[in-house]
């Protein structure tokens, strides 16, 4: 199935599409230019991107300079471009080094990194809004009215949330952000890095990590439509609510256009209710073209299609899944990136329509250019199909292939930083015990946070610990099974 793309301006020029050149260069082609759109830069001529924003107007590009802004942006209902200096670059390294970080925010409850909503449903279908070419990190979600329930309140979108809005969000390292705290009467807390209701968003080249969110974790599509494509989404967690800790599709409104799950690689993910990789709830959508391997769950560890028609075909889905051209067969990612090593089972193995080809080898018309590999036929994974492009840096990511220190075999926790003064990663080794529990003490010996165990293979286990409201001060982190304690670490808030 292939539909038309909406319009997008950047730099008040219509991006009809990006085409792919031998030096990787985004070649803006202009069609239609808009009268009067202004470039705004920060922090050369604004401080922060929300002044930048504050001062744009429709088809405004605010443009950001490599940096870390600690902000909590809204796009104020704003038809605009915010970017970083990829867009001029196609640098991989500037996302990296452009980052929106939302630990800092003013308002507790309105702490999701980004906002891309407007006041309704009459903005619904707007396309004008893009967030591209930043890491996302450290937000923790935005107490929002349900839609749909009115009166049932959630804390939604640790990094992006939207509403009533459908953008652009491409080329984005989105990652570390969290949607769980349930206090002051909460139903619920999900979409960890991604959130849209009644839109139809384009979420498209983008890495999608380390997120916690107790449903959808990676990505929450609410009463939506929209393409998510080419993404990389892996090693998020949560899921004990609603299920789903890759992507988690509920419903659709009357304006919302068809569902479409097309070239991403989902990994890695752990769901404690149905669904690792896909939950599919009440709704129909199109997977084509995707790796889902490695995920867990209580139940549907890669796809959770309860009440719904989830049409799923050329696919690599460990455990199998009906449709004609999936596999069920290790896809064999190369040690970095998660590009597909050169025996890779699903190199050429996508659907073969021609306009689902890889993007050819301008020095070798017949072969793939890289990251896709093989001949034109398509790649399974984010690195297949025309749209395919270079991601972000996940060097550092544990794979759960393997240890990410020298651990030993005892159980083991490890802290990283302690002392702690915003957040830090907590790394487990748990050897073959199940039933894990986790829980901080304080020096009276009273629990005060109890903590998600997870692990995304046996024995290993991968969060991160956000400080929250804790006073400075000594803790203890205890992880236990339901036999014993099997290790203990000082955690030391500053």
């Amino acid at each position: 199935m292939f539909y038309r793309e909406e319009e997008t301006y950047i730099f008040g020029e219509n991006l009809k599409s990006m085409k792919k050149t031998f030096l990787l260069i985004i070649c803006i082609i202009t069609v239609l230019p808009v009268v009067n759109a202004t470039r705004r830069l920060v922090p050369q001529q604004y401080t922060s991107i929300q002044a930048a924003i504050n001062a744009a107007v429709t088809h405004d590009t605010v443009l950001v300079s490599p940096g870390t802004y600690y902000e909590n942006i809204n796009f104020r209902a704003k038809g605009i471009v915010v970017a970083s200096n990829f867009i001029l670059t196609n640098d991989t390294a500037t996302i990296d080094a452009t980052v929106i970080d939302g630990s800092q925010p003013v308002i507790p409850d309105s702490a999701s990194c980004v906002i891309i909503a407007g006041k309704d449903a009459t903005t619904s279908m707007d396309t004008n809004a893009v967030i591209t070419g930043f890491k996302i990190t450290g937000g923790s979600g935005t107490k929002w009215n349900d839609e749909h329930n009115s009166g049932t309140i959630y804390r939604e979108g640790g990094g992006i949330l939207v509403q009533y809005f459908s953008p652009r969000i491409l080329h984005n390292h989105i990652t570390y952000n969290h949607a769980t705290d349930m206090s002051g009467g909460m139903a619920s807390a999900g979409g960890g890095a991604i959130r849209c209701g009644d839109s139809n968003p384009l979420i498209h080249n983008n890495v999608i990590d380390n997120n916690m969110g107790r449903y959808g974790a990676g990505v929450v599509f609410n009463y939506c439509g929209g393409i998510i494509r080419n993404n990389l989404i892996a090693h998020n967690t949560g899921g004990q609510d609603f299920g789903g800790s890759g992507l988690w599709i509920l419903g659709a409104n009357s304006q919302a256009s068809p569902r479409i799950v097309a070239n991403n690689t989902i990994i890695y993910n752990h769901s404690g209710g149905p669904g690792g990789g896909i939950r599919a709830w009440s709704t129909n959508m199109s997977v084509i073209n995707n790796i889902l391997w490695g995920n867990t769950a209580f139940t549907g560890n890669q796809i959770f299609s309860g009440g719904s028609t989830v049409t799923a075909t050329y696919n690599d889905i460990e455990d199998g899944y009906s449709g004609s051209g999936n596999i069920n067969i290790d896809p064999e990612f190369d040690a970095s990136n998660y590009f597909l090593s050169g025996t890779s089972p699903c190199i050429d193995k996508g659907d073969s329509t021609a306009g689902y080809n890889d993007l050819p080898d301008p020095l070798n018309p017949s072969s793939a250019n890289f990251p896709s590999k093989g001949s034109l036929r398509n790649d399974m994974g984010a690195y297949g199909g025309p749209h395919c492009s270079l991601l972000s840096s996940l060097n550092t990511i544990w794979t759960g292939q393997g240890p990410a220190t020298n651990m030993g075999p005892e159980p083991e926790i490890k802290i990283i930083p302690n002392p702690v003064r915003y957040e830090a990663d907590i790394v487990m080794n748990v050897g073959t015990e199940n039933a894990l529990s986790t829980e901080l003490f304080d020096m009276n010996g009273r629990s005060v946070r109890r903590l998600p165990v997870d692990p995304v293979q046996q024995g290993k286990c991968r969060f991160r610990f956000f400080r929250g409201s804790l006073p400075s001060g000594n803790y203890l982190l205890v992880l236990s099974s339901y036999r014993n304690v099997l290790a203990k670490k000082s955690l030391i808030i500053d």
